[in-house]
């Protein structure tokens, strides 16, 4: 390391209601909410956002934050269209929250390991220590997000349990664009999407995605790597994933976007949700001390002139 670089820098924050945690690298910001650990943003120094958060972003106990990258947990969307192995799981009343359970309770931070040129945040949700009524089931969730050149996260599920675990999961990841009918997604061409749009539909995916209205699809037998071309940003951002096998793709277009918390009118044209995801056939059933990883890396690099 030259004299000139800094060692990354983590301080705790108060973001309204939420602690957070600030990591800053010689090449990078990176925000993470305590509360679902959920990343808030992640930028690059001189570089547009990556992640994207809504300027309309509440922060407050036991609310969901607009934007960032939260966790859906042990069930992703609407637990009724969730495979009836999950739906079983659940012994709730007739008002199940979206999108699981874990994104807007607090998780426990595990540990800050800062490098040179990386910085590593774990934090673990256990259902038992913090003990869901509706949800009676033994099961660590950990997230380990990593911070250097590229930006790394592992959600990791093991059944503490005697019987097997049913759950779907997905990292509702935001992603800043220029403008979203300008952007296009490559590494889909040939997989089936359920389209959730026109009656849950399975359709297949035909050429390189381009967006032109509100879209909600479930793809299906996903590639590891996928990527977002950004024209007007003269950027592609990188995915890369493992231990995931369904992506759903969402941008809520012009009417839904009047009907959405914590979202502007006109924010729609600024964000692409890209959820590397185990949904549908894709749902995880753990056996009793087995455990399940998802992972997700992204960067960006510019397009060739």
């Amino acid at each position: 390391m030259s004299g000139t670089e800094q060692r990354p820098l983590v301080e705790r924050v108060e973001m309204n209601q939420l602690p957070c945690w600030r990591v800053r690298t010689a090449n990078a910001e990176l925000l993470v909410a305590q509360q679902g650990a959920q990343i808030l943003s992640y930028q690059r120094n001189g570089e547009q956002p990556l992640i994207w958060l809504s300027k309309q972003a509440e922060f407050k106990h036991g609310q969901g934050v607009r934007g960032g990258v939260p966790v859906c947990w042990p069930w992703f969307g609407d637990l009724r269209r969730n495979p009836q192995e999950v739906q079983a799981m659940y012994q709730g009343g007739s008002l199940v929250p979206a999108h699981g359970l874990v994104r807007a309770l607090d998780w426990q931070l595990l540990g800050i390991d800062s490098q040179d040129h990386s910085v590593v945040l774990e934090f673990v949700f256990n259902s038992v220590e913090q003990a869901q009524t509706e949800w009676p089931h033994a099961a660590e969730l950990k997230l380990r997000i990593r911070l250097d050149d590229q930006l790394h996260l592992e959600l990791e599920t093991r059944n503490l349990g005697d019987t097997p675990l049913a759950f779907s999961q997905a990292l509702h990841s935001y992603f800043a664009v220029s403008d979203i009918r300008q952007v296009r997604v490559e590494g889909l061409r040939g997989c089936s999407y359920i389209d959730t749009l026109d009656n849950w539909l399975e359709r297949q995916q035909s050429d390189i995605l381009n967006f032109h209205g509100e879209t909600d699809r479930i793809y299906l037998n996903t590639p590891a790597q996928l990527s977002i071309v950004d024209p007007a940003w003269q950027r592609r951002i990188r995915l890369n994933s493992s231990g995931s096998g369904s992506a759903v793709l969402w941008n809520p277009w012009t009417d839904k976007a009047r009907r959405l918390s914590q979202f502007a009118e006109d924010a729609w044209q600024g964000m692409l949700c890209i959820e590397h995801a185990n949904v549908l056939d894709d749902h995880v059933l753990l056996a009793p001390d087995a455990q399940h990883r998802l992972s997700v890396s992204l960067w960006s690099e510019a397009l060739p002139a």
